[in-house]
């Protein structure tokens, strides 16, 4: 399991008391939530209060009191310790995970995810998109079980 994983960015400074603006890449709204600590690089932030505005948040984090503060803050990658959630299927452990169907044929290792609306797309390096709703057992790093449709690895 990777020491961090990305969990968003902090798009600009918003106001004049160093609030940022932070885009997730994660759908564990608790890595905004008071008390929660992310990092920019090696910097840990601890979130003090936070607000959603559409589809981001405004973020206060300890520390980070004026606008020049959240400025130096601009651009930076927000990564986080790794949540235990035995019921959760992260990213990190599909990859390089051998993909079997419901007949026990390997279709390939997994090599990236694609961001889909209806459903993450498992890409293998056998080139099959995989939609991530066919998942039905996880071997962190080493097997991917799916029940699929036939003929869509055709």
């Amino acid at each position: 399991m990777p020491a961090r994983l990305e969990v968003g960015r902090i798009d600009r400074a918003h106001g004049l008391r160093g609030e940022v603006v932070v885009t997730l890449v994660t759908n564990r709204l608790e890595r905004v939530s008071p008390g929660a600590v992310v990092y920019a690089g090696e910097r840990a932030l601890t979130v003090m209060r936070s607000a959603p505005i559409k589809d981001r948040f405004v973020v206060q984090f300890r520390g980070v009191e004026s606008r020049e503060d959240a400025d130096a803050l601009h651009g930076q990658v927000l990564s986080a310790d790794p949540i235990d959630d035995p019921d959760e299927v992260w990213v990190h452990d599909l990859m390089s995970a051998v993909v079997v169907d419901q007949h026990g044929v390997e279709r390939g290792r997994v090599v990236s995810i694609e961001a889909n609306p209806a459903s993450d797309l498992l890409v293998t390096d056998a080139g099959a998109l995989v939609p991530a709703r066919f998942i039905v057992a996880v071997q962190a790093n080493e097997r991917v079980d799916v029940d699929v449709p036939e003929g869509l690895f055709e």
